[in-house]
Formats: C-alpha cells, sequence, structure tokens
C-alpha cells in the first residue's frame, strides 16, 4: 500500500504537471514567508518610531512647562505628581546614547540645547517601593514596569535639564514565522492554488498529447480544436498541420502502390498466356509458378493500398457473435479454426476492416501453425482479441519486425515459409483504421499470439 502510494506520488513529481506544482508551491510558500517576515520588521520599526516620537513629544512637553513655571514644575517632578516624567535619579550616566533620539530632540528644542537619549533599565528610575501600578489601577496584576528614557537638554535658560520619561511598556505579539499551524495553512493555500495553476498550464499538452496518441493509433483521427492562448493555438495548428501532411502523404504513397499494382495486372495476364505457349512441361510448370508469385505479390500490393484507404463507416458490433460467425465460416471450408471462448458485449469499430484484420491474422496462423484458436477478453477498458497458433513461435527480437512491409522469418519459423511478407503490414494498417492495434508475442508452452487491442 505505502509502496503504491510512493509510486504514484514519485510519478506524479516526475511529470510537468507535478513540477510544475512543486515549483509553484516552494515558490509561493517562501514568497509569503518572506512577505510576512518583512510585514514584520516593518511594523516593529513603525512601532519603534511612535514610541520615540512619543518620547520626544514627552520631552517638549516637560521643557515648555519648565519655561513658563520652573520651581512649580520642578517640584512637581520631584514629587511624581506628571504622569509619565519625573526627575532623573542622580549618578545615572547615558552609557549608551539614541543618536536618532537626540536628532529628533535636537530639531525640537535647538542646535544649542546639546541633548542627550538613552533608554535605561525602568529599576533605575522606579524603585520597586515607589511604583506599583496593580495599587493604583483595577485589573493590572503583575503589569511589567514601564518603559524608561532619560533625557538631559539644555534649555534656553542655559539650564542643564534632567529628567527620567516613562511609556506603558507594550509587549508584541508573539512572530508568526514561529507560529506551525501558521506556516502550514500558507503551505496549503500554496499548494492548493499550484495544483489548479499547473493542471490549468498543462491542460494544452495533455490535448497534444492525446491527439498524437491517438495519431499513433488512426491514420485519420480528428484534429484537435485550435482555441487558448496564442502560443497553445500556434502549436495545435502546427500539429494539425502535421497529420494533415502526415494523411496526404500516406494518401498519396497509397495511390502510388495501387497504380502500379493496377497497372500490372494487364502485362501480367499477357505474359501468362504466352507462359502457356511454353512446350516443356517442366519449364512452363516453374515459370506459371513464378507467374503465380507475381499475381500473389501485387495482389497483396492492391490489399495493402486498400488497407490504409478504408472509408468505412463505424459501427456497433457484437464481437461473441462475429467471431463465431467466422470461426464456423471456416470450419465450413475445412480450416482448423477453434473459439477458445468469448468475453460479451459490444464494441464500435469498422467491421469490414475488424473481419479482414481477423482473417488475415488467422490465415497467416493456419499457414505457419498448421491450426489456430480465437477468442477474446477484457483487460480494464480495452478489448482484445487473440489468435494462437501451435506453431514454434519466433524469436522475440523479431517479433516487431515482421510487420514491416516484405519481411519474412528466417526459414522453418513462422514468416520463414513462401509468402509475399506483407501479410501482417496488411493487418496492422486495417487495426489502425478504427483505432485498434496489432502486436504479436510468443505464447507459454509454444507457439504465437496475435493480438488485437482496441477500445471496449
Amino acid at each position: 500500500m505505502i509502496e503504491r502510494l510512493w509510486s504514484r506520488v514519485r510519478g506524479f513529481l516526475r511529470s510537468l504537471t507535478g513540477q510544475i506544482f512543486l515549483l509553484l508551491t516552494i515558490g509561493m510558500s517562501l514568497a509569503a514567508m518572506l512577505a510576512l517576515l518583512i510585514a514584520e520588521q516593518s511594523r516593529s520599526h513603525d512601532f519603534q518610531q511612535w514610541r520615540m516620537q512619543r518620547v520626544v513629544a514627552s520631552a517638549e512637553d516637560i521643557g515648555h512647562r519648565l519655561q513658563r513655571d520652573p520651581k512649580r514644575v520642578e517640584a512637581m517632578l520631584a514629587a511624581q505628581q506628571i504622569m509619565g516624567a519625573a526627575l532623573a535619579p542622580e549618578g545615572i550616566a547615558v552609557a549608551e546614547p539614541d543618536a536618532e533620539l537626540a536628532k529628533a530632540l535636537r530639531a525640537r528644542f535647538g542646535p544649542g540645547s546639546n541633548p542627550e537619549a538613552s533608554q535605561v533599565p525602568a529599576g533605575f528610575c522606579f524603585p520597586r517601593l515607589r511604583y506599583d501600578p496593580s495599587a493604583g489601577a483595577a485589573g493590572v496584576v503583575n503589569a511589567p514596569r514601564p518603559a524608561c528614557w532619560i533625557v538631559r537638554f539644555t534649555d534656553s535658560t542655559g539650564a542643564r535639564r534632567s529628567m527620567a520619561l516613562n511609556l506603558p511598556r507594550m509587549e508584541r505579539p508573539p512572530s508568526m514565522m514561529t507560529n506551525p499551524l501558521y506556516m502550514l495553512l500558507i503551505i496549503i493555500a500554496s499548494a492548493g492554488l499550484a495544483i489548479i495553476v499547473s493542471r490549468i498550464v498543462t491542460q494544452p499538452l495533455r490535448r497534444l498529447e492525446h491527439a498524437a496518441e491517438s495519431f499513433s493509433l488512426s491514420l485519420d483521427p480528428e484534429e484537435i480544436p485550435e482555441n487558448g492562448p496564442e502560443e497553445v493555438r500556434a502549436a495545435l495548428s502546427t500539429f494539425n498541420l502535421m497529420q494533415r501532411r502526415a494523411r496526404a502523404g500516406f494518401a498519396e504513397r497509397t495511390q502510388l502502390l495501387a497504380a502500379i499494382s493496377h497497372d500490372l495486372q494487364t502485362p501480367l495476364t499477357r505474359l501468362r498466356l504466352r507462359l502457356e505457349l511454353v512446350e516443356n512441361e517442366e519449364l512452363r510448370a516453374r515459370l506459371l509458378q513464378d507467374h503465380q508469385a507475381m499475381q500473389t505479390l501485387v495482389k497483396e500490393g492492391l490489399d495493402l493500398a486498400a488497407s490504409t484507404e478504408t472509408q468505412e463507416e463505424w459501427s456497433v458490433i457484437d464481437i461473441d457473435s462475429m467471431l463465431e460467425s467466422m470461426v464456423e465460416d471456416a470450419q465450413d471450408l475445412g480450416a482448423p479454426l477453434r473459439f477458445a471462448g468469448g468475453c460479451g458485449g459490444t464494441i464500435r469499430a469498422k467491421p469490414n476492416a475488424l473481419s479482414r484484420c481477423i482473417s488475415n491474422l488467422v490465415s497467416n496462423a493456419i499457414k505457419y501453425g498448421g491450426e489456430a484458436e480465437i477468442g477474446c477478453f477484457r483487460q480494464g477498458c480495452r478489448l482484445v482479441i487473440h489468435i494462437r497458433d501451435k506453431g514454434p513461435g519466433i524469436p522475440s527480437e523479431q517479433l516487431d519486425q515482421m510487420f514491416e512491409p516484405f519481411t519474412r522469418g528466417a526459414s522453418g519459423q513462422p514468416g520463414g515459409r513462401p509468402g509475399t511478407g506483407i501479410g501482417l503490414t496488411i493487418a496492422r494498417s486495417l487495426a489502425l483504421t478504427f483505432d485498434a492495434s496489432v502486436r504479436l508475442m510468443n505464447a507459454e508452452g509454444g507457439g504465437l499470439v496475435a493480438l488485437i487491442e482496441m477500445k471496449a
């Protein structure tokens, strides 16, 4: 179960759809995480700027108050009667001055203010015994101490002022980058979008793949509708043009073969009449035998031409009835053919082309195997007709070569006896006209099996 699932996943990732899916998922996930990180950094920077502005505003407010009533404000600062501000404790040095904050204070107080500012631990500004927010506010328990800044500057009177400013400490929420659930949500969303995009992108390629497969199984497939983006339409148009040119080439070759074979009939007939006049009986018999071989070759050439240009209409066929009828007809003529069993149901095919294809394979099996049996079975969504003979078989490396025109096996093997060598070529050409395929295989226990595979 696990191996099968892993095999399917590996097969998917090797496909173009899988590779686009993987690339988009990783890319979009990383892009989302990077955007989230940048947003958090920007939010942190904005928070720092806001906090600095509040410190500057507090310092400016206290500075203006000191200018108006310095004694009273100093007393209030000493008694910590101004919320958020107090006199700076003695002996606290600005060890790490905040240059950016000092620049903002200089802009408010003037270039001669010589400001200094730095954030210090809250304990320096508010001793534990003198600052307890839970005692003066409802709902505040174990609240963190405010953030504290020491600010020093020279006011317009030349007096050096030193104060401690505080703001409520605001804890930032935890980063989403550390939340695995949020990261998982990003990956799932990216994967969902990636699978949709990858299927949309590869859909034209799948159409092209199916069209190429149909063209490999049939000489006259339907053209692909040319729709979609401009590049896709151009590719589909080029493929349709290739199909038309290939069909035109097949038709031209077939017409040429048919014309040659037909034109040879007349001189062959005259040649036979003249051969009958040869007085030497032995010589006449050999010449007539050669003449008969030539006539057979011409006839099968015409059959080959006709097999690739059939214009027969499609029909629904009861395959079992058809096979049983062909077996009965062959047995009536004394042919050693046996029906091995049916598969039930109907198929859509071209009746005459299918009948000629089967007859060709049956004749070949009886000729080279002595006897044959025929039957059919279903394999998934395919229907397979099998014709088996009792001959010695063919070496595995030569099976595909047997479908080449004028190819015969070695002497003593099926196909190695006298013949033209285009019987299997005709059978395969006929099968292509109804979107089927023909192949050979050696049977277990001896003999050769010819298989016609088509859509059920």
